[in-house]
């Protein structure tokens, strides 16, 4: 072997040695984010979230797995979850699961702009006084490659909590996240869906509000007058409900601020739970009058979350609600969205 040879050989097992080394003292993140395509966060979507209901999905998530969560998130939803149609600049949803199965690589459609170097991403602005919404205001830009693979239509929103992943869909989305959820516990109890890792629940969000109590009283009316018009839906006189409600220790630090809590009277109000759960109750009621709570078995469930957005104006407080049927909830030790796994016990994971 000539001296040359030897020399380049050298240099190769200490550029090896040095990658192995710095692979090493990575984290976690920073090990998968190197092999996989971690999707962007969109920071318009807060301002848009304040000013309209949208739905979407909350995930709980092993802390400190966030975008291993991320990764596990978007393989499940693209079998559940269509591209846009770039064609007819229309949303679709896939209603054959196998259809979308073959898709290996998939990114949210949002791009997430890097304020470190100077790039920006075109996106429309949101015009409440257009009454609706400009046509690429779904997309990224008017510009799309087409012959790009398909991108998703959910937005990941930067959360100030760990340990937690909001997808959202574009203001408008007509998709029916219950369904979506419904289909992916059906498929996990088949074994025709792997078992997620790092997901725990998937919360599926029919609609966004403030935590106003005139707001948030007229979501749930609106939400609970279309699950029992629902024929799906067989319920029993009278109609039995309940009511849940997760602050996810926001109400600590909104407490700390004593100017936010002034200009936020009322919201500041419903961080307490009873105060909540009244509001809940009598929206309830004024749809169906025949009707009582049962902590136990109810037939509904009105489950509001608050969603600890990044990137908000100080005070400003946003819940996620949704009304769910009796297979989608647990009751015991609280009552929340079921788990997607059991543990080895065969105990729900937590």
């Amino acid at each position: 072997m000539s001296d040359e040879e030897e020399e380049r050989r050298e240099l190769n097992l200490v550029s090896k040695k040095d990658e192995e080394e710095s692979e090493s003292s990575m984290t976690p993140w920073e090990q998968h984010a190197k092999v996989i395509s971690i999707p962007r966060f969109d920071y318009e979507a807060p301002s848009s979230l304040l000013q309209r209901s949208h739905s979407g999905f909350l995930i709980t998530c092993t802390i400190k797995r966030e975008k291993s969560a991320t990764k596990e998130a978007m393989a499940i939803f693209s079998k559940y979850v269509g591209p846009f149609n770039g064609d007819d600049d229309t949303l679709r949803c896939s209603g054959n699961s196998d259809a979308n199965a073959d898709i290996k690589r998939r990114k949210i459609y949002r791009e997430e702009i890097d304020q470190n170097i100077g790039n920006s991403v075109d996106s429309s602005e949101i015009t409440d006084a257009a009454g609706g919404i400009p046509k690429d205001d779904c997309f990224v830009s008017a510009k799309t490659d087409k012959s790009q693979a398909p991108e998703f239509v959910l937005s990941l929103v930067k959360l100030t909590r760990s340990g937690l992943l909001l997808l959202t869909f574009p203001w408008g989305n007509s998709l029916d996240t219950i369904d979506v959820v419904s289909k992916i516990f059906c498929d996990l109890e088949s074994g025709s869906l792997k078992s997620p890792l790092w997901c725990h629940r998937i919360f599926p969000i029919q609609a966004t509000c403030t935590l106003n109590e005139k707001e948030l009283q007229a979501v749930v009316s609106k939400l609970v007058f279309q699950f029992v018009n629902d024929k799906r839906n067989k319920l029993e006189q009278p109609l039995k409900f309940a009511g849940g409600f997760n602050r996810r220790g926001t109400e600590e630090s909104q407490m700390k601020t004593s100017k936010d809590v002034s200009k936020n009277s009322d919201m500041s109000v419903l961080l307490d739970r009873n105060k909540c759960f009244g509001a809940v109750a009598a929206a309830v009621k004024g749809i169906v009058s025949d009707s009582v709570v049962d902590l136990k078995s109810p037939e509904l469930s009105i489950l509001v979350e608050l969603l600890p957005l990044s990137g908000v104006p100080n005070g400003s407080l946003l819940v996620g609600v949704s009304v769910l049927p009796q297979n989608l909830v647990s009751t015991k030790p609280r009552l929340c969205i079921k788990p997607l796994v059991c543990d080895k016990n065969g105990k729900k994971a937590s």
